[in-house]
């Protein structure tokens, strides 16, 4: 037998007192579901009327029971709430204080329904609000993009692929990228929105209820537009969470490759961005450092919300129908996807509209590069050779450029030729504006057509509200 004076072995009367504490500690959720206090009592005044309405309540209980529920809310927005966490969660503590204001009544209340269908709702109700929240971040943050990229209609950046100078783009084209990154991103979160617009209340336990009840009125009450239709499922589905997790997954994927590139580039080796003072940090030993710490922050706060969307994603998959308590570890993260996306895409529009972005500096590593080589060899299909042909011509004659140090603006006309005649005296106009000129499709980088999709951008923009 052990002698640890913090054992849990029933002999010893406080490890028993600890152990029964922790075990108390592990069921408590208010700690984190209290936040959903206003869906809790929004859809207890819903249930409330429908059941007055209905025939189920008196209408003089139902009156008793809002004016109780209203004087909750006011406790808890002003700080005067008696929390007790020994109650659990937030349903529980709502449900005791009515009884603290009301009395006996307020046991009417729970009549026609269960803790699974009501937190059920209100993490719905929860969810369709985060999910206008994420949306109007996400415009915000577009809007942004739009700004800044009004503003460098004509400035000249490379183009990348595998980090290595491709071809030029105007830096208008490479943050409407963005744009319409984050524009499928809104659309997700919307899908997600409707995922979750379905009452549950009226599921009961697992099975429904025994009552006369009126789903379609409390949905409508609810901001609804409908009603689950298969009570166990209803209880027990927590795609919509799912739904809005993968949704913030992929749109911190999508922050994080904004802020990798803001980093790359207001490094001393890029150079072609400085970002504003209030979204870096200093070293704490070396004085002349400007750390891009905020763009940092948004690249690695993307793994803690890919690993809520996993966390949730292996919560759900060993669950039998229906509730089971496993469920309570839906919120946790779900919360915290939706505060860290929130916060990351408010930074994130901070940071398009106050970095400085260096014109020369950009257009003067374009200068300095290899990117017009692609443009070269299409001149030559243009006069009728084959392109993988003028592939290896360009290519062999840009190996001799990387060689001698020089770039394509330093070839003559007769080096052209020698290698080979289909060259003409022409090919000497081939230059960054021309290049970036003669993608002039739909998507590409021409003047006009970004021009025309930036303006495309703003209509869009402004039909989503913003």
């Amino acid at each position: 037998m052990t002698n640890d004076p913090n054992s849990t072995n029933p002999s010893n009367p406080a490890a028993s007192a600890r152990g029964a504490e922790l075990a108390s500690d592990y069921t408590v959720s208010l700690h984190y579901d209290q936040r959903m206090y206003r869906q809790d009592i929004a859809g207890s005044i819903a249930h409330a009327r429908m059941l007055s309405r209905q025939g189920i309540i008196g209408e003089d209980e139902a009156n008793q029971i809002i004016d109780g529920l209203e004087k909750i809310q006011i406790e808890i927005e002003s700080g005067d709430f008696p929390w007790k966490p020994e109650l659990e969660d937030i349903h529980m503590n709502v449900e005791s204080r009515l009884f603290d204001l009301i009395g006996d009544v307020a046991g009417r209340l729970h009549t026609a329904r269960s803790r699974n269908d009501q937190v059920s709702t209100d993490t719905r109700l929860y969810m369709k609000q985060a999910c206008v929240d994420t949306i109007g971040a996400l415009r915000t943050l577009q809007g942004a993009l739009v700004t800044v990229a009004q503003a460098n209609l004509t400035t000249v950046v490379p183009g990348y692929t595998h980090l290595q100078r491709a071809q030029p783009v105007l830096l208008a084209h490479h943050l409407l990228a963005y744009f319409e990154m984050f524009d499928r991103d809104a659309t997700r979160f919307a899908a997600a929105q409707a995922s979750a617009d379905v009452l549950t209340l009226g599921n009961g336990a697992m099975a429904g209820v025994p009552y006369p009840i009126d789903r379609e009125f409390v949905a409508k009450e609810l901001g609804f537009s409908g009603v689950t239709a298969n009570s166990m499922d209803g209880v027990s589905d927590r795609d919509f969470a799912l739904e809005y997790l993968s949704a913030a997954a992929i749109s911190a994927m999508h922050l994080s490759r904004l802020a990798e590139e803001f980093v790359i580039w207001s490094s001393e080796e890029f150079g072609f961005l400085s970002l504003p003072e209030n979204y870096t940090t200093g070293s704490s030993i070396m004085p002349q450092k400007r750390n891009p710490d905020f763009a940092e922050l948004a690249r690695g706060k993307t793994g803690r919300v890919y690993g809520n969307l996993f966390a949730m994603l292996t919560t759900l998959k060993g669950l039998p129908l229906t509730y089971n308590r496993d469920l309570q570890e839906d919120k946790e993260g779900l919360f915290d996807s939706v505060d860290t996306l929130l916060a990351t895409l408010d930074v994130s529009a901070g940071m398009v509209v106050g970095a400085n972005f260096d014109a020369d500096r950009m257009s003067g590593a374009a200068e300095s590069s290899y990117v017009l080589a692609t443009d070269i060899a299409d001149y030559l299909v243009g006069k009728g050779m084959p392109f993988r042909e003028a592939h290896v011509i360009v290519s062999a004659l840009s190996d001799r450029l990387i060689d001698g140090g020089r770039y394509f603006k330093d070839l003559s006309f007769d080096e052209y030729y020698a290698a080979s005649p289909l060259f003409e005296r022409n090919v000497m106009d081939i230059g960054i504006d021309s290049s970036i000129a003669s993608r002039d499709v739909h998507g590409g980088t021409a003047p006009g057509r970004v021009k025309a999709a930036l303006e495309d951008a703003k209509r869009r923009l402004k039909g989503a509200g913003k």
